[in-house]
């Protein structure tokens, strides 16, 4: 795992291979390149790299002041178990300019004992949040899983 390089070089993204992956994940079926093209566009994308070759995926999405929203951590199925996810979100974390704000969320089906080490937990107040789905999206999150 040394021998990988986190970097928020935009120029180092290989997106044919974020594209793959998130199309491909279960929070963004059949996603299309243009709009994961945009979604990198409107955050603070990351990058994990075993030399040339992109093996990972997280970004942030902020207001820069008070909140962030973490989203499509991915690591290539032959770097998983070995922390990447776990040190890529750390990345975040660790920046003064994240370090500082009130809230960061997440979604997560499956990963929560990755992000209950770096301190995010279930909602405390769970009865004062909403959300607003698009159709597609509220049948995908009522569809059974």
């Amino acid at each position: 795992m040394t021998d990988i390089i986190l970097s928020d070089d935009r120029s180092l993204l290989q997106i044919d291979r974020i594209h793959g992956w998130l199309a491909s994940s279960y929070w963004s079926p059949g996603i299309a390149r243009d709009l994961v093209e945009r979604a990198i566009a409107g955050s603070h994308p990351l990058g994990a790299y075993r030399g040339d070759v992109q093996v990972g995926f997280a970004r942030m999405i902020t207001d820069g002041a008070t909140f962030a929203w973490l989203a499509d951590v991915w690591v290539d199925e032959a770097g998983r178990g070995q922390g990447l996810g776990r040190r890529m979100v750390a990345w975040f974390l660790d920046r003064p300019d994240y370090a500082a704000l009130r809230r960061i969320g997440l979604a997560t089906r499956d990963a929560h004992g990755v992000y209950e080490t770096l301190g995010f937990h279930s909602l405390i107040r769970a009865d004062r949040y909403m959300e607003r789905l698009s159709p597609e999206a509220a049948a995908f999150a009522r569809a059974p899983q």
